[in-house]
């Protein structure tokens, strides 16, 4: 596997780390981890801030809830679990490797990021290092000035960037551009039908720049699945808006839900589920370059499949679409 963006061979799938610890368990994560790998599911994402512990403490710091809804309490045990699983079966030069830092961006705090993540994931390269968030307080250049030295340090292969605007992106491709720095190879947005923003600039200057795009949460957190009402006091026991309630806040509206209720009325039509056609608009659509999806089972992995070797067609594609607009 070469240094640089674009020589990392990304698969169509990825796999997302993020219930690992949260919402499955360390047996059940790592029968996800083989099938994945068996399906030629390579690419493997997770970030420092993804684990039990953490969703347990960030929902105490924030909705003041002390009762337990995760599998387990442990710190960072996305990139703890997928380390043990890479160590155990000895397969690490056969996946392309993601994680993220959310903890600030920092000089000093990046270059320990790094290092905590390399120890967690027992390896010594992480192929696609990701800010996870945009760092208002830290001057960009300082952050990318510390991931390039990671980068010429061997302990990363490429960057990237985690929820960036259009904008955001601009001035971090401009500074790497004067001043020699790392360039953002990757991005990772949200891209769903209740939640396309990306697409209107964001996705444009992607293509523009041959930013690789890595689009996150096809289904909206399960938003898409149709399992919510309106009702926020129904939210099903132990799913992702019950243990990650800020979930709530960000899909539940007006008009995601008229667009649930489109794809609702679309699903009865054609005889196929909500979550495949859902999975599928965002598969089929251009300009994306690999999809992230999480699975609690082996079966949401093999609808994804289903979805990749199955796509919609341009004018059903085109129809959902227009929904965004309605």
């Amino acid at each position: 596997m070469e240094n640089g963006g674009k020589d990392l061979g990304l698969s169509r799938l990825g796999l997302g780390g993020v219930l690992f610890g949260r919402e499955i368990d360390e047996k059940s994560s790592r029968k996800i981890l083989d099938y994945a790998l068996e399906q030629d599911i390579t690419l493997i994402d997770t970030a420092e801030s993804y684990g039990g512990g953490n969703a347990r403490s960030c929902r105490r710091k924030n909705c003041g809830t002390e009762d337990v809804r995760e599998v387990s309490n442990e710190m960072h045990s996305s990139e703890k679990i997928i380390g043990r699983w890479l160590r155990d079966r000895d397969n690490r030069n056969e996946v392309t490797l993601c994680t993220k830092f959310s903890t600030g961006g920092h000089a000093t705090n990046v270059h320990r990021a790094v290092g905590e993540s390399l120890e967690r994931l027992q390896t010594d390269v992480i192929d696609i290092y990701m800010m996870h968030l945009p760092d208002p307080d830290v001057p960009l250049e300082e952050t990318l000035e510390a991931l390039t030295k990671e980068v010429n340090e061997g302990r990363i292969r490429a960057i990237g960037c985690s929820n960036f605007s259009h904008l955001q992106l601009v001035e971090a491709l401009e500074l790497s551009q004067t001043r020699g720095y790392a360039r953002m190879e990757f991005i990772q947005p949200p891209f769903s039908l209740a939640d396309s923003g990306t697409r209107l600039a964001l996705l444009p200057l992607c293509l523009e720049q041959k930013v690789t795009i890595m689009a996150y949460s096809p289904l909206a957190a399960g938003f898409l699945s149709g399992k919510y009402s309106p009702f926020r006091d129904s939210i099903p026991r132990g799913s992702r808006f019950d243990v990650s309630p800020g979930h709530i806040d960000l899909y539940f509206n007006e008009h995601n839900f008229q667009i649930l209720e489109s794809l609702r009325a679309l699903s009865k039509e054609l005889g196929t589920s909500m979550v495949h056609l859902a999975m599928a608009w965002v598969i089929s659509y251009p300009g994306i370059s690999s999809v992230l999806v999480g699975a609690r089972d082996k079966s949401q992995i093999d609808n994804a499949l289903h979805c990749l070797r199955n796509p919609v067609s341009t004018e059903l594609h085109q129809r959902m679409t227009n929904w965004l607009s309605d």
